[in-house]
């Protein structure tokens, strides 16, 4: 007889070497923050099925409605018909696909920089940047809500970090004074859109202090990419320091509708990234089908210039109707929203989230966002706007969000 342990022996067997997980997901189920994925069942869009229940949509960084647009479908199947599925390797060995160059010439072009290298995700392109080009006798200089993977990078990098209040100049300057005489380089970090509460990073300023000081200046315009400047271009763009800005840091999985991050500057720096960056050196290159489709929506943010002002004048609607009702959307405690990433705070984090199912059970996706995500007690609805809700949606959405809120007591 076989002795063969079956899957379902597996999965409910009892191993000790993991139990501290569990005890960390059953602290999550008691403070009422744990959730359950909820799976998509078709495409990314204002209204759209999730878990099998068609909901209006206010959850996706899909902010120009490019992730179905079908030049970029038409793109990317011309691209797997003549290139295939994979690229087969790491870009420095033999998976830099004419295709791969042909994007990052593109982006370059679009950005009004010398070049530009793509890599597999936003993530991996601000953690492999920070951490490659900085060592253990450098500072970092990084405002207190920089993403993630800003955080990361400067932990890999080894150097000293200094962290400024939110948004506070004055604050970043004192800390540059602090280091100034100190041996090594100092690099200043700042998103350009913050994700959790959609107020626009000081680019300007702070590009001034890096004048003073002779820092490096670098942004994370992931959420900034397609929504801020000329035509999607960015807050750099927007504050007109394109060439006051080291270190631009974009995505392709918000609003360019696809999958990818990006770093732009000069050609040394993309040379140095191209030999140094971990993430790059030793992850697959993008199958062609991306990059052919993002290639393509770089074009539609220069010839449909029409879907950045169907996104603003929905936000703009969507934000003043939230305030008339009475929800908190940042301003007071927190700072407030200047972009389609509309927060609605609610503090509680089992509250929080107890608002997010009961809005999915009515019809609207919109999740809960908590500790650690978020600092405690700043728990919040994430809400984000696109270019092709209509307003039929938006007034439904409103009117579910307001009679929830109300009959739990949130306003």
């Amino acid at each position: 007889m076989s002795s063969v342990t079956t899957p379902s022996e597996t999965a409910t067997s009892k191993r000790p070497q993991l139990a501290h997980l569990r005890a960390v997901l059953d602290d999550l189920r008691e403070r009422g923050t744990y959730f359950k994925l909820r799976v998509l069942d078709d495409e990314q869009g204002p209204l759209c099925h999730y878990d099998g229940r068609e909901v209006i949509n206010l959850a996706s960084n899909n902010y120009l409605g490019l992730c179905d647009h079908p030049k970029l479908r038409e793109a990317a199947i011309a691209a797997t018909n003549k290139y295939g599925v994979g690229s087969g390797a790491v870009r420095t060995i033999a998976g830099t696909m004419k295709i791969h160059i042909e994007l990052e010439e593109k982006i370059a072009a679009f950005k009004g920089v010398e070049a530009c290298v793509v890599f597999q995700s936003g993530f991996t392109a601000n953690a492999g940047t920070v951490s490659s080009i900085l060592g253990k006798e450098d500072f970092i200089l990084s405002d207190e809500l920089n993403h993630a993977s800003i955080i990361d990078g400067a932990r890999l990098s080894r150097a000293k970090i200094k962290v400024f209040r939110h948004k506070d100049v004055a604050h970043c300057e004192e800390l540059l004074k602090e280091v100034q005489n100190e041996p090594g380089r100092k690099l200043v970090i700042t998103d350009g859109v913050f994700s959790m509460d959609g107020d626009i990073g000081p680019v300007a300023a702070l590009c001034d202090l890096c004048d003073k000081y002779g820092a490096i200046m670098m942004v994370d315009d992931a959420h900034a990419s397609g929504v801020l400047g000329r035509n999607g271009r960015g807050s750099v763009d927007h504050f007109h320091c394109t060439q006051r800005v080291d270190v631009q840091v974009g995505t392709l999985s918000k609003a360019i509708g696809c999958l990818g991050g990006y770093v732009c500057g000069s050609r040394d720096l993309i040379d140095f990234l191209y030999h140094r960056a971990r993430p790059f050196l030793f992850s697959t290159s993008h199958p062609p089908s991306v990059a052919a489709s993002c290639m393509a929506a770089f074009d539609l943010l220069e010839s449909e210039p029409e879907r950045m002002e169907r996104l603003w004048s929905n936000t703009k609607y969507f934000q003043e109707a939230l305030r008339a009702v009475g929800f908190d959307i940042g301003g007071v405690s927190t700072p407030k929203s200047e972009t389609p990433i509309t927060p609605i705070i609610i503090g509680d984090g089992r509250k929080t989230m107890d608002y997010s199912r009961a809005l999915f059970e009515k019809g609207v996706m919109a999740t809960g966002i908590a500790f650690p995500t978020v600092a405690e007690g700043k728990a919040r609805i994430r809400c984000i706007m696109t270019s092709e809700h209509t307003r039929a949606q938006i007034d439904q959405a409103l009117e579910t969000m307001t009679n929830v809120a109300k009959g739990m007591g949130l306003v």
